[in-house]
């Protein structure tokens, strides 16, 4: 069972071990992060590690995977990555292609938010990749995205402690939250680009000049 399975690692390797299995999430997209980080509390809680270093390592675990994966979209360009995307166990490639799209439509945007977000979280570092988005942005806001996601989900786990497993049941409302924020945020851009090219450009003083004369 996955669960026996982390817990036995972060208990063995301890913070590393949080990271190995955060990791995993962003290689392996099967593996669901909603049940892995609540683990990682639940093993600070039993004193494992402290609270402080389970959210290091599993932040260090999400970003360093995310980094795995947005090379391998550099490196590969599009056809071969969603080649290789076609040959991973329990991933279609129609995922990659939406997490693609949103990613074109959404930019920066998306990968902060898709950190937060089932099967996206694992894919939106392939199109950065591929786009070859700004490496300092991508690891900025990889790491800002995870580091909430994770302290949500690893302090859960540590204060239910033996209930841990009751998180899952509150993930998909916080992922349908993150959903609306981003589309809230995307319709407030679009409405203020709208606006700003209705807006007639200032007159310039060289532009005065010339449009004077004629009046007189």
């Amino acid at each position: 069972m996955l669960a026996e399975w982390a817990v036995e690692l972060m208990e063995s390797l301890g913070g590393v071990g949080a990271a190995v299995v955060v990791g995993l999430d962003n290689l392996f997209p099967p593996i669901p992060s909603e049940l892995v980080l609540p683990l990682a509390g639940f093993s600070a809680s039993k004193g494992v590690f402290s609270l402080p270093a389970a959210l290091f390592w599993t932040t260090l675990g999400s970003v360093a995977g995310a980094v795995i994966v947005y090379f391998a979209g550099l490196l590969l360009g599009r056809d071969r990555t969603r080649r290789l995307v076609a040959r991973i166990p329990l991933v279609r490639v129609t995922d990659f292609d939406k997490t693609e799209a949103w990613f074109t439509r959404h930019g920066t945007k998306a990968v902060f938010f898709g950190r937060m977000v089932p099967l996206f979280r694992s894919f939106i570092s392939l199109p950065a990749g591929v786009a070859r988005m700004n490496f300092a942005t991508f690891l900025l806001l990889t790491t800002a995205g995870s580091l909430i996601w994770n302290a949500i989900f690893v302090g859960a786990g540590f204060l239910l402690g033996e209930n841990w497993h009751l998180v899952d049941s509150y993930a998909g409302v916080f992922q349908k939250l993150v959903l609306a924020a981003l589309a809230i945020a995307f319709t407030y851009f679009v409405i203020t680009r709208i606006r700003t090219r209705r807006r007639p450009a200032p007159i310039s003083d060289h532009d005065a000049t010339e449009v004077l004369p004629r009046i007189r």
